[in-house]
């Protein structure tokens, strides 16, 4: 503490530590982070590192962490009028001032890039740098103001993860990873328009065209079920890379088509309950996805075979 300056206030430091962890968006960094390990086994290591596979998780962590930080800095005019994010540490003044969030969010997000090409190999600080690049420059910085297309180009931040992973297990992208990273890529829009229609009216009083058509609940309902659909075959297309025991292809099968069957009400009534729904079945879904590639590799160890 400087001389002369004023004591610390009880519980402020707490506090300080809990409005950082939430500009650090701690369950989409811990998703981001199960993506990247579910393309470090999808990849199939001859030998499991755990070294690496640590190192992997906290510069994964590091970037999308950073990320979150870089988003919420950008984004803080429009927290500010949106009710379900108005408390937000920078909206709601209690991080001051704002711009240590920018300098806290390229650090880290450096940090974690600079990290993983030295510590793992260049490629996968370049995926790293990728997924980055694409949520803070690409989505949040130039189209999420602008285009409804803004979570579909903008999804491909989530897939970034699965290329690092597969580039720290195995120093390449292999088929296996890439076609993670595109199921990845195919969920994010329904994931995303599930909570667009739930909070439909926020987006519009903003003036963010967060739907295919913000004007027109009824056909993005639909595009909501399409877009879902697409997981099907997504997700065979997986299980047809690399070698995946028949219990894994089921549950990958099975989860995808109860994400359309979530989605399905939304097809004739796009309403708050039924956007909810789909909502509330979207993450659980990946995250399912992600545990049963992570058990396939240990099936696979123990002499399972694949299809």
């Amino acid at each position: 503490m400087a001389e002369g300056g004023p004591a610390a206030e009880p519980g402020k430091a707490p506090s300080l530590a809990r409005d950082l962890l939430t500009l650090a968006k701690p369950g989409i960094t811990a998703l981001i982070v199960l993506v990247a390990v579910g393309g470090f086994f999808v990849a199939s290591p001859a030998h499991l590192d755990l070294l690496r596979l640590a190192v992997l998780l906290v510069t994964g962590a590091a970037g999308s962490a950073g990320a979150a930080m870089l988003n919420h800095y950008l984004d803080r005019d429009l927290d500010a009028r949106m009710k379900r994010t108005a408390t937000r540490p920078i909206p709601g003044a209690r991080l001051d001032p704002a711009g240590v969030a920018a300098v806290l969010g390229l650090l880290l997000l450096g940090g974690g890039i600079a990290a993983a090409s030295v510590l793992l190999n260049p490629l996968t600080g370049f995926s790293i740098l990728l997924g980055g690049l694409t949520y803070v420059v690409v989505y949040t910085a130039w189209l999420k103001r602008r285009t409804s297309w803004n979570i579909v180009i903008g999804g491909f931040a989530g897939s970034a993860p699965a290329l690092a992973g597969s580039a720290a297990a195995v120093g390449s992208f292999t088929p296996a990873a890439i076609a993670l990273a595109v199921l990845v890529f195919l969920w994010t829009p329904p994931h995303f328009w599930s909570l667009a229609l739930l909070l439909r009216d926020q987006y519009e009083k903003v003036g963010l065209p967060m739907l295919p058509r913000m004007a027109d609940p009824g056909y993005s309902g639909r595009v909501v079920v399409v877009s879902a659909a697409l997981l099907v075959p997504a997700a065979g297309w997986l299980a047809l890379t690399r070698p995946v025991t028949w219990p894994v292809a089921i549950v990958l099968l099975a989860a995808s088509l109860g994400f359309v069957l979530a989605a399905a009400p939304l097809w004739t009534n796009p309403e708050r309950r039924s956007a909810r729904r789909g909502f509330l079945y979207s993450g659980p879904y990946l995250l399912v996805v992600l545990l049963a590639l992570v058990a396939n590799y240990g099936l696979l160890r123990v002499g399972f075979t694949g299809l």
